[in-house]
């Protein structure tokens, strides 16, 4: 696979910083009291899925929005890709703001399965968050209250990762995942519509042809990012928590968000939109996302 020149994904300066999670590179802009943003986990995830609320944010704070490891500038090398990594990435960055901010307690925005690695970080660490907002999260779909596995179990399909991963076939499969067609094809199920941001879909490929590409995405695709205590994960969450999620597209199952509703700390918000909801109605989720930090 060819290497193509990879731009930022957004405006700020882009630092990098070296801790638990290895070489983190994570953009900086604003000033006032830090906002972390993280961005989703799939084949071609990139900083880029949170832009429009990083703009917005920048206005009113501090924002910092790390590329997670094996994405964007960060460190993709070959080593095990699974949850502790990702929740490392989170407590690396809480370090990082904590050497600008002190014990200012994050208000925090985790995108799809990302919401996973900041629920468990900010049960183990709670004083670290002023709030959550969990855009489109895992973890809510039909059958998911069975997620009760004992504590950091992932849901690993055996076999998968060695069968994906396979010498013979591995770069043509991946080749494929991430070529403009696919991409855009995947991402027009993820807004449930063909209209999708062609700006993702380029980045998107951008970010995809860096070497070591693959090594996140098919950990991803094996299922070991996933967690199986997922369920007890979110019932332990005591500080505010926004869930905000689309109706359309392949992750619109939200069957299993009711019992949220009946805790005083969590509140949520359906948009007729995709699984990206701020790519659609930018203006409504950030107008709805500052009132919930504003009350909180």
């Amino acid at each position: 696979m060819t290497r193509v020149a990879l731009p930022p994904a957004v405006e700020g300066e882009r630092l990098e910083t070296r801790r638990r999670s290895g070489q983190l590179s994570y953009y900086v802009a604003g000033r006032g009291e830090p906002v972390l943003l993280l961005h989703s986990i799939n084949a071609a995830a990139s900083v880029y899925e949170v832009r429009p609320v990083y703009e917005h944010a920048l206005r009113s704070h501090r924002v910092y929005a790390p590329d997670l490891p094996g994405y964007g500038f960060s460190e993709r090398s070959s080593r095990p890709y699974d949850i502790n990594l990702f929740c490392d990435a989170i407590r690396d960055m809480l370090d990082v703001i904590a050497q600008e901010h002190g014990k200012a307690p994050v208000d925090a925005l985790g995108l799809s399965l990302s919401a996973e690695f900041l629920a468990r970080v900010a049960v183990e660490q709670p004083a670290r968050f002023r709030t959550l907002t969990l855009v489109t999260p895992t973890g809510f779909r039909r059958g998911y209250h069975r997620m009760r596995a004992a504590e950091g179990t992932s849901r690993e399909i055996p076999g998968v990762y060695s069968t994906v991963t396979f010498p013979a076939w591995r770069g043509a499969l991946f080749g494929a995942l991430v070529s403009r067609a696919s991409i855009r094809y995947f991402l027009g199920r993820t807004f449930g519509s063909k209209r999708v941001d062609e700006r993702l879909v380029d980045y998107s490929w951008r970010t995809t042809h860096q070497p070591g590409a693959d090594r996140a995405p098919f950990a991803f695709l094996s299922g070991r990012l996933f967690s199986a205590d997922i369920r007890t994960v979110y019932e332990k969450l005591t500080l505010p928590v926004w869930l905000a999620h689309g109706t359309r597209g392949d992750f619109a199952d939200f069957t299993e968000s009711d019992w949220v509703r009946t805790r005083a700390n969590w509140q949520v918000q359906a948009f007729d939109t995709g699984a990206l909801v701020y790519f659609e109605q930018p203006e409504l989720f950030c107008r709805r996302w500052d009132d919930f930090l504003s009350r909180s």
